[in-house]
């Protein structure tokens, strides 16, 4: 299939509903980490190692999906993924140890990989000119069901016990069986089909700077997102939140990004990709400081504001990676998602050792000016069709 200047809203909705459902099944795992650390007796080390399984799995598993959905149909895989991330994840309410909880995440979390960069890469196949706010529109999905993910596993559990989670696969197999006549037909870009690595090298070997440019200011926002969603859900517990006020905390932050998706989206394709970057990430670590030290009702605002900096350039940067890599559309976002997350994820048990030791508030305050030292790298980033 060929890009064109129409923007089929079918196939858009299709991607934006299977990203939705995935990333709302995956949402769970967060707000249970204090349910899950008083289950098993989890020491914060512990807890980073959960978050660092996850995304050490779309390290691995997304710029090989990533490939293959730029050489091979990808209908099967993009539902397959799908259907991994809706039956593993709610299994880790019934898990009798520790190791179970990790396998399960683990294998939702190759579900997760698989679909993201497959759909991600089937976007400007199907957004005519407006890459940059369909990207965005794209993300919305993912983060919705960030958003309403959350409560309705904290909510859920808090009612009805942690032992009967696996009982969500339900609905989760009910959209899983609309989207089997909703998702468009696999019809990808005919490239050549080489291996992995001559596949890497054809799509971005002309332009490998910007490309880790923009891979690297993905990993140092990855770091601090998935530092705060791991860590803020045991300390806001430790200070006396239910589990469903926790719930409502990591759904504030991921509601703001899911907003911030939709406002960078129409302002990179106006004023540019920079100074989106710019902006976002200057604003992101007072806001991440707020959150951190945000006491009473005001850590709701501060959760919500944190987000939407955070977050804001999340889809952008897939949108501009596929723009100046276009050979390669689903593997440069298996790059860009999965690699980029991935190689924060690897931190995470580390950052969990430095909160065992100093306390999450210090681990988290370290973490949260990363933002600030990043932003001499913002004005070396491409703006494609403009002269730099």
């Amino acid at each position: 299939m060929t890009t064109t200047d129409q923007i089929n809203k079918k196939a858009i909705f299709a991607l934006f509903l299977i990203h939705f459902t995935g990333d709302f099944f995956w949402s769970f795992v967060m707000p249970l980490l204090p349910v899950l650390a008083d289950k098993f007796t989890l020491n914060l080390t512990q807890v980073g190692l959960i978050t660092g399984v996850s995304t050490i799995m779309g390290l691995l598993i997304q710029p090989v999906f990533g490939y293959m959905a730029d050489h091979f149909k990808t209908r099967g895989i993009l539902l397959f993924g799908s259907l991994m991330g809706m039956v593993c994840i709610p299994q880790v309410g019934i898990a009798p140890h520790f190791w179970v909880v990790l396998l399960l995440i683990g294998f939702g979390s190759i579900g997760s990989a698989i679909y993201h960069p497959v759909a991600a890469g089937m976007i400007s196949l199907y957004a005519g000119r407006r890459t940059g706010l369909i990207m965005s529109i794209f993300g919305l999905g993912g983060t919705l069901g960030f958003t309403i993910g959350p409560i309705v596993s904290a909510a859920y559990v808090t009612l009805m016990g942690l032992h009967r989670l696996p009982v969500l696969t339900i609905p989760g197999l009910l959209v899983f069986a609309m989207l089997l006549f909703m998702i468009p037909a696999s019809d990808v870009a005919l490239h050549a089909r080489k291996d992995l690595i001559g596949s890497i090298l054809e799509s971005i070997g002309d332009v490998w700077k910007p490309v880790a440019l923009i891979w690297s200011l993905a990993v140092f926002r990855a770091f601090v997102v998935q530092s705060i969603l791991t860590f803020m859900p045991i300390f806001a517990a430790s200070e006396g939140h239910s589990l469903v006020s926790v719930g409502s905390l990591v759904s504030l932050f991921t509601t703001g990004g899911a907003i911030s998706a939709i406002v960078s989206g129409y302002l990179v394709d106006r004023i540019g990709f920079r100074p989106v970057y710019f902006y976002s990430f200057a604003l992101a670590s007072p806001s991440a400081f707020l959150f951190i030290y945000g006491g009473g009702r005001l850590i709701y605002p501060f959760a919500f504001l944190s987000g939407f900096l955070l977050l804001a350039t999340l889809f952008p940067a897939l949108a501009l990676a596929q723009q100046i890599a276009p050979k390669g559309r689903s593997m440069i976002s298996g790059i860009i998602m999965g690699l980029g997350i991935g190689t924060a994820g690897i931190l995470m048990p580390l950052v969990g050792r430095v909160a065992d030791v100093f306390g999450i508030q210090a681990a988290l305050s370290a973490i949260a000016l990363i933002p600030l030292a990043a932003l001499f790298l913002i004005r070396y980033l491409p703006e494609p069709g403009k002269k730099t």
